[in-house]
C-alpha cells in the first residue's frame, strides 16, 4: 500500500462522521433512482408481459345488439389477430354480507373453449359450464374481499330476475388490473365484482340470442390500429355501435398508464435534490481538507510527487465516500423497492409483479451519484493542481475582516461581542453560508413537497364530494330512459330530492387534436349535482353551448366563446359545431357538461335520462336499498359516503407512505448540510474559541458563536425553502396531471409550519453533537502554532 493509500485511510477514519452524512445525502439520491425507476420498469414489464401473456385487446367496441355473423366482417379486416364478441352487462348483486347493493360487470366466455382475447387467469377453482346456469367465476380480488371460497353462493339481479350464482373460481384478467364501479374513483372490491358466465347462460337472459353488445380485438404487430378502429365502427354503426376505442382509452389500461407517469415525474423530480446536495456537501468538505492540508501537499510536491497523482488521492476520498453512500442507497432502494413492489400487487390485480432490480439499474443510478460527487469535487481538486509548493508551504494568509453596512450603521450595538463575531464571519463569507442556506432550503422544500399532497387531497374530496357532487347516491338505469321514469325513482323509499343525467358518447375535434369523451347532460338550476366555475361557484348550464374542464381545455387549446366539432356516437350521430360558453374547475376526468335539453337536442332524439342523482333520508335506506334490489330497471346504484370513504382511506394510506419516506429523506438533508457546516466551522476557527476558552469564556459562551452562527443560516433558509417548496409542489402536481387524474395545487400555512419545525428539530440535534464538541476541544493541541 503506497503512502498515500495509507493517508487515504487515515483521512476516511478522522472523517467518518462527516463522511457518513455525505454518503447518507446521496444514498438518498440513489435509493430514489432505484425505487423510482424499478418500480416504473416492474410495472412496464410486467404490465407488457401479462398482456402478451394473456392477450390483452387492443380495440374495444360496444353495441346495442349485433349479430354474431358479423363475425365474418371483423374477421376479414386487415391487421386483426383475433377477437372476441361477447356480451356484456352492468348488474346489482344482492350480497348476504353487504346491507347496500353492490354492483357486478358480468361478462360472457365461450362455451367449449378457451377466449382468444383478454384470457382469463384461473387463480383457483374452474370455469363455469355451459350446461350449469348457476356456476359463476369471480374475480380474485372480489372473492377475498367476501371470504368466497369455491362452492359460496350470492344472488344477482340478471335481466329482472334475481338468480343464486355459485362460485366454481376466481380468476383474473389482463382487462380488468385496475377495476371499479360506477361513480367510484378507486377500487373497492366489497362492492364491485367482474363476473364471468358462459354465453350459453347470458344470451337467453339477456335477450342475445345469436348477438352481441361488446366486441374486443387483438392486432396484429404493425397493425394500423386507427384504420381497424374507423372499419369497427362502421360495422357497428347500424346495431348502435357507440365507437370503437383504443388500448389509451380502455380504463383499466389508462389508470395503470397514469401511475407509470406518475413514476417516471417521480424519477425526475426526486433524485436531483439530493445529487445537488451532496454535490455540494462534497465540494465544501473536499475544499476545507484540502485547505487544512495545504502544507501537506506543497511537501509531497516538493519530494517528488506529481500534481495529477495528489489530486487522484482526494479524487479517491470522493470515491469511497460515494461507494458508502451508493452500498447504503443500493440496500435501502432495493428493500423499499420490493415495499412498493407489494404496494402496487395490493393495489393492482396482477398475477405476478416481480421487483426490477436487474444490472444496469445499479449501474445507472451508481454512475449519476458519482459522476454529481466527482463534480461537486472538481473545483477543489484543480485547486490541488494549481498549488505551487513554495507557496503552500507556507501559512494560508490571515483572513481580512472589513467593517461592513450594518458595523458602519451602528446595527450590531444590541448584540453581544460573541454574537457579532458569528455575524462578521457570516459576511466575511457570504457564499459559503448561502451554499449552506440553500443545502437547508432544499430539505424544507422536500417536506413541502410531501406535505402539501395532504391538504391537496382533502381539498379535492372537499370539492368533489361536498361542493359538486353532493348527491347521496346516483342510480344508473339499465337502459335510457323517458323522463317520466323520475315519478317512479321520486315514489322510491326514503327519496327527499332526485335530478336526472344523461351521459352521451361523442368525439370532440378542435384542429388536429380529437378525444373520444362523453358529455354529461343536467337539468337547469341542478343542486344535487352541481357544476363549478374557476372560483368554485356554481355554474348554470346555458341553453347552448358546452361546459369544459380546464383540462380538456388545455388539450384542445380551447377558450369560452370558441367553437368545437362534436360528433354524436349514437342514434343519427349528428355531426355539429358548439360554442363553449363556459371553462370549469374539475379534478376527475376529462370533463364535458351541458344543459340535459340541450343534450337532447344535440342528439336529435327524444327525451330520454340515464340515471338520477339522490338525496335519501338516511332513515329509509334498508327500505331503499331493498326496494333497489328488486327494481329490474336499475343497473347499479354508487353510494357517494361509501366512495368517499374508500378513495380517502386508499389516497391517505399512499401519501401516509410518501410522508414517511420524504420525511426520512428531509431530516437526512437537513442533519447532513448542517451537521458538515458546524463541523467545519469548528475546525477552522477551533484556534479562536480556545483562545476564548483561554481567555475565560466559559463553555456555553463560547459555543454560542457557532451556534448562533448555525441559526441564522437555517432561519434564513426557511422563507428560501417556502418558495422552492412552492415550485417543486408545483412541478410534482404537473409530472403526476394525467387525462384521469389533476391534483390542485394547495398550499396551507400550516404545512409550512410543518416542514419548518421538522427542519429546526433537526438543527437542534446537530446543535447539540456539536455543542459537545465543542467542549470536548483539546486547548493546548489546538493553540499550538506553526514556526
Amino acid at each position: 500500500m503506497s503512502a498515500l493509500d495509507r493517508k487515504l485511510l487515515r483521512d476516511l477514519y478522522r472523517l467518518w462522521a462527516q463522511g457518513l452524512a455525505v454518503a447518507l445525502v446521496m444514498a438518498c439520491g440513489v435509493m430514489t433512482i432505484i425505487i423510482a425507476v424499478g418500480a416504473y420498469r416492474s410495472l412496464l414489464v410486467t404490465r407488457d408481459a401479462y398482456y402478451e401473456r394473456y392477450s390483452f385487446a387492443h380495440v374495444f367496441a360496444e353495441a346495442n345488439r349485433a349479430p354474431i355473423a358479423l363475425g365474418q366482417s371483423i374477421a376479414a379486416i386487415g391487421g386483426v389477430a383475433a377477437f372476441e364478441m361477447r356480451i356484456s352487462r352492468t348488474i346489482l348483486l344482492d350480497l348476504d354480507n353487504v346491507r347496500e347493493p353492490a354492483t357486478g360487470r358480468v361478462v360472457s366466455i365461450p362455451d367449449r373453449r378457451a377466449s382468444r382475447v383478454n384470457r382469463l387467469v384461473i387463480r383457483s377453482g374452474t370455469l363455469p359450464q355451459p350446461d350449469r346456469p348457476e356456476e359463476v367465476a369471480v374475480n380474485e380480488d372480489f372473492a377475498m374481499a367476501h371470504g368466497f371460497r369455491v362452492g359460496d353462493e350470492f344472488s344477482a339481479i340478471l335481466n329482472g330476475r334475481k338468480e343464486r350464482l355459485r362460485i366454481t373460481g376466481t380468476v383474473l384478467s389482463p382487462e380488468f388490473i385496475y377495476s371499479f364501479g360506477p361513480g367510484d374513483i378507486v377500487p373497492d372490491p366489497r362492492r364491485f365484482a367482474i363476473l364471468y358466465m358462459t354465453r350459453h347462460v347470458l344470451a337467453p337472459l339477456f335477450d342475445r340470442d345469436g348477438a352481441f353488445n361488446d366486441v374486443a380485438v387483438r392486432l396484429l404487430p404493425g397493425a394500423n390500429e386507427a384504420a381497424v378502429i374507423a372499419t369497427v365502427d362502421r360495422l357497428l354503426r347500424p346495431y348502435g355501435g357507440t365507437s370503437a376505442y383504443g388500448r389509451k382509452d380502455q380504463p383499466s389500461h389508462a389508470f395503470l398508464d397514469a401511475e407509470l407517469t406518475e413514476l417516471s415525474a417521480m424519477a425526475r423530480i426526486i433524485p436531483p435534490i439530493f445529487l445537488i446536495v451532496s454535490a455540494f456537501l462534497i465540494n465544501i468538505v473536499l475544499s476545507r481538507l484540502i485547505a487544512l492540508e495545504r502544507e501537506q501537499i506543497g511537501l509531497l510536491k516538493a519530494l517528488g510527487y506529481f500534481s495529477h497523482t495528489i489530486a487522484w488521492h482526494y479524487a479517491k476520498l470522493v470515491i469511497a465516500i460515494s461507494a458508502v453512500g451508493i452500498a447504503i442507497g443500493s440496500v435501502a432502494g432495493t428493500w423499499l423497492g420490493q415495499g412498493l413492489t407489494r404496494l402496487y400487487g395490493n393495489f393492482f390485480s396482477f398475477p405476478f409483479l416481480i421487483f426490477q432490480s436487474s444490472l444496469d439499474l445499479y449501474v445507472l443510478a451508481a454512475g449519476i451519484s458519482l459522476a454529481a460527487a466527482l463534480i461537486g469535487a472538481m473545483k477543489a481538486i484543480m485547486s490541488v493542481l494549481a498549488l505551487e509548493p513554495a507557496i503552500a508551504m507556507q501559512p494560508p494568509p490571515p483572513s481580512r475582516y472589513r467593517h461592513h453596512f450594518m458595523e458602519q450603521f451602528g446595527l450590531l450595538r444590541i448584540f453581544s461581542r460573541l454574537t457579532v463575531m458569528a455575524i462578521r464571519h457570516l459576511v466575511h463569507r457570504p457564499l459559503r453560508a448561502a451554499a449552506t442556506s440553500f443545502g437547508i432550503a432544499l430539505a424544507v422544500a422536500l417536506l413541502i413537497t410531501a406535505l402539501f399532497a395532504t391538504d391537496s387531497v382533502n381539498f379535492m374530496i372537499d370539492t368533489i364530494y361536498f361542493r359538486s357532487d353532493r348527491q347521496h347516491a346516483s342510480l344508473t338505469f339499465a337502459e335510457e330512459r323517458p323522463p317520466s321514469v323520475m315519478s317512479t325513482v321520486g315514489h322510491l323509499p326514503g327519496i327527499l330530492m332526485a335530478e336526472p343525467y344523461r351521459s352521451l358518447p361523442v368525439v370532440l375535434r378542435h384542429g388536429s387534436f380529437s378525444r373520444r369523451l362523453a358529455i354529461t347532460g343536467k337539468q337547469a338550476g341542478a343542486t344535487l349535482s352541481r357544476v363549478l366555475d374557476e372560483n368554485f361557484e356554481p355554474v348554470i348550464l346555458p341553453k347552448h353551448g358546452l361546459a369544459i374542464s380546464e383540462r380538456v381545455a388545455t388539450i384542445f387549446g380551447l377558450a369560452r366563446g370558441q367553437t368545437v366539432t362534436v360528433e354524436v356516437l349514437s342514434g343519427r350521430r349528428a355531426v355539429v359545431d358548439v360554442r363553449i360558453s363556459a371553462v370549469i374547475r374539475n379534478y376527475l376526468g376529462l370533463a364535458v357538461f351541458m344543459d340535459l335539453d340541450a343534450l337532447r337536442r344535440l342528439a336529435g332524439e327524444g327525451p330520454r335520462i340515464g340515471g338520477a342523482h339522490l338525496a335519501i333520508d338516511t332513515r329509509a335506506v334498508d327500505r331503499l336499498y331493498s326496494a333497489v334490489k328488486n327494481t329490474p330497471t336499475i343497473a347499479s346504484i354508487s353510494l357517494q359516503t361509501l366512495s368517499r370513504e374508500k378513495f380517502r382511506e386508499t389516497i391517505q394510506r399512499n401519501i401516509a407512505i410518501m410522508m414517511t419516506l420524504y420525511l426520512t429523506l428531509a431530516v437526512i438533508i437537513a442533519f447532513g448540510v448542517i451537521y458538515n457546516s458546524a463541523r467545519i466551522q469548528l475546525s477552522e476557527r477551533a484556534r479562536e474559541l480556545a483562545s476564548l476558552r483561554v481567555l475565560g469564556f466559559t463553555r456555553g459562551e463560547v459555543s454560542q458563536v457557532l451556534l448562533v452562527e448555525m441559526a441564522i443560516i437555517v432561519l434564513f433558509a426557511q422563507p428560501l425553502g417556502w418558495g422552492l417548496g412552492a415550485g417543486f409542489a408545483m412541478l410534482f402536481a404537473r409530472g403526476f396531471e394525467s387525462d384521469l387524474f389533476q391534483l390542485p395545487i394547495v398550499l396551507e400555512a400550516h404545512t409550512f409550519a410543518k416542514a419548518s419545525l421538522v427542519i429546526l428539530t433537526a438543527a437542534v440535534i446537530s446543535a447539540f453533537i456539536v455543542r459537545r464538541r465543542v467542549n470536548r476541544l483539546d486547548l493546548i493541541r489546538v493553540l499550538k502554532t506553526r514556526d
